[in-house]
């Protein structure tokens, strides 16, 4: 399955989380994050609980991304800040993790919502991946949503790997500071253009392990649990966009 094809909702989604079906999916986390606390390892942990409930590979992978231990969650947690937070200072974007994310809640698929708190999406690049008009929305959004805080600026990590990684990563550079306002905004007063807001700057970088870059980092965006495990803090910053400006979009809410 392509990064493309699989940004928006599968056949037969709306029955997999939605109604009895996210009941049981709800119940199967919580005796995922109930085994994970008990030092269990996760594969194995959601083999069985998967087996238990008859979960398929959509849901399996589901309670993959949103498992979590009872230590992990309040750990996340108190290491979550405000955007605000960091105004005057930099954010470090895990750039893939962020961008599909927004992609596949404007393609109206299946967004997670877990005890950490973090919103997750169930697509995966596997190698290859495409830059779209719901990227540019997406970046146009980001790079809102960071100026209105009075962040400095924004540092995207990119898997070198990838496919097109290096186009993404042009079209960061190329379209930052450029783009139109978001969709659904109202006129700017006079006197709030964005010289008086402040620009936001904007690096990005191709390496070989985003992960591994942003491991002790202040300010990371991203909702990798590896990466959640090892920042110095993190902002959900998906979540405020998509919140803001991506109406309708559909967050399975696990935490029942």
């Amino acid at each position: 399955m392509s990064a493309v094809g699989g940004r928006g909702a599968h056949a037969g989604d709306g029955e997999r989380f939605g109604g009895e079906a996210l009941v049981r999916l709800r119940a199967g986390l919580e005796e995922v994050n109930w085994l994970l606390g008990r030092g269990y390892p996760l594969g194995m942990v959601v083999t069985m609980v998967g087996n238990h409930h008859q979960f398929d590979a959509r849901q399996r992978m589901a309670l993959t991304r949103a498992g979590c231990s009872e230590e992990q969650r309040a750990a996340r947690r108190a290491r979550c800040v405000k955007l605000e937070a960091m105004r005057g200072a930099w954010v470090e974007i895990d750039g893939l993790n962020l961008l599909i994310t927004l992609e596949v809640a404007q393609r109206g698929g299946p967004l997670l919502l877990g005890a950490d708190g973090a919103l997750r999406d169930l697509a995966g690049v596997r190698g290859s991946y495409a830059v779209l008009d719901e990227t540019e929305r997406a970046l146009g959004w980001v790079e809102k949503a960071l100026q209105e805080a009075g962040v400095a600026g924004a540092r995207w990590w990119i898997d070198e790997a990838v496919s097109s990684s290096g186009r993404l990563r042009g079209a960061i550079e190329a379209g930052w500071g450029r783009r139109e306002r978001a969709e659904g905004e109202g006129e700017m007063e006079a006197g709030e253009g964005e010289e008086e807001r402040g620009r936001v700057g904007v690096e990005a970088g191709l390496v070989r392990d985003p992960d591994a870059v942003l491991r002790g980092r202040r300010g990371v965006v991203s909702s990798d649990g590896v990466v959640l495990d090892r920042c110095e803090s993190w902002v959900d910053l998906a979540g405020e966009v998509v919140r803001r400006w991506v109406r309708g979009a559909w967050v399975v809410n696990l935490l029942g």
